[in-house]
C-alpha cells in the first residue's frame, strides 16, 4: 500500500470508527454511564474516574466479557465506586473477576485508590508511570507499553464529545500515547507504520508520531482506526 493511500484510508477509519455506535458494548459504556450522571449533578469526577480506571484495566479479551464482568465490578460497587473505594470494605476472595484478573488484586487497587483521594481530587495529576506503582501496584517498567493506562487517559482526555469522556481538561490530546496491544501491533505491521517487533512503550510512541502527522494535536484519533483494523484482523 502506499503511503498516501494508506494515509487515506486511515484517516477515513478513523472519522467513521470515532463514533457511539461502535462502543454500545464496550467498556467505556460505563464511565459514560458516570459521566452522564455528572452532567445532572448525580455523580462525582471520581466516579467517572474510578470507573474508567478500573473497566480499562479489565479491557482484554473478548469485549462482551469485558462488559459483562465489568458490570460485575459495578454491581458489586453498587454502582457507586468512590463511596465503595472510601468505605474500605472490599471483596478479598480469589474468584476469578475476569479472566486471571481476581477479586483480590481488584481490592489491592481500591486500597491504593482509597489512600490516593484521601489527599488527591483527581488521578489527573498522575503520570502513566505513576498510574502503574501506586495505583495499580505493579514494579516500575520503562519499556511497558501500559496498553490500559494508556486506554484510561484517552477516554478521559480526548474530548471531541463522540466517544472519549474529556473530562479531564488540564491535559492535551496532544500528549496521550496510543494504547498498544498486540492486535494493534499487528495492524500497524501490515499498514506499515512500524517495523518494530516489540509491543513496548518505544513501538507506542513511534507509532503515535506518525498518527501525529495524520492527526495534528490529536494523535489518538488514529487509535479508532487501529481499532477498525485490530477489529477486522481479530475476524479473520
Amino acid at each position: 500500500m502506499e503511503n498516501r493511500e494508506r494515509e487515506k484510508r486511515l484517516i477515513l477509519l478513523a472519522d467513521e470508527y470515532n463514533h457511539p455506535k461502535y462502543f454500545l458494548n464496550d467498556p467505556i459504556r460505563y464511565p459514560r454511564h458516570f459521566y452522564q450522571l455528572y452532567k445532572k449533578g448525580e455523580a462525582l469526577l471520581q466516579d467517572i474516574e474510578i470507573s474508567a480506571l478500573l473497566c480499562s484495566h479489565l479491557a482484554w479479551g473478548r469485549r462482551e466479557m469485558i462488559v459483562r464482568d465489568c458490570g460485575r465490578l459495578m454491581d458489586e460497587m453498587e454502582w457507586a465506586p468512590y463511596s465503595y473505594i472510601m468505605r474500605g470494605h472490599y471483596r478479598e476472595d480469589h474468584a476469578s473477576l475476569h479472566r486471571t484478573v481476581k477479586w483480590v488484586e481488584i481490592s489491592k487497587i481500591c486500597r491504593n485508590l482509597k489512600e490516593f483521594y484521601s489527599s488527591n481530587l483527581s488521578m489527573e495529576i498522575l503520570s502513566p508511570e505513576e498510574m502503574r506503582t501506586e495505583i495499580l501496584g505493579r514494579k516500575a517498567d520503562l519499556k511497558a507499553a501500559n496498553k490500559k493506562i494508556h486506554m484510561f487517559r484517552r477516554w478521559m482526555v480526548r474530548d471531541d464529545n463522540l466517544v472519549d469522556i474529556g473530562i479531564w481538561k488540564n491535559s492535551s490530546p496532544a500528549n496521550l500515547i496510543i494504547p498498544l496491544d498486540v492486535h494493534v501491533h499487528r495492524g500497524a505491521l501490515e499498514l506499515k507504520i512500524t517495523t518494530r517487533k516489540s509491543v513496548d512503550i518505544t513501538t507506542a510512541k513511534e507509532i503515535t508520531a506518525y498518527l501525529e502527522r495524520l492527526f495534528p494535536g490529536d494523535p489518538c484519533k488514529g487509535d479508532f482506526a487501529l481499532f477498525a483494523s485490530a477489529a477486522s484482523d481479530t475476524k479473520k
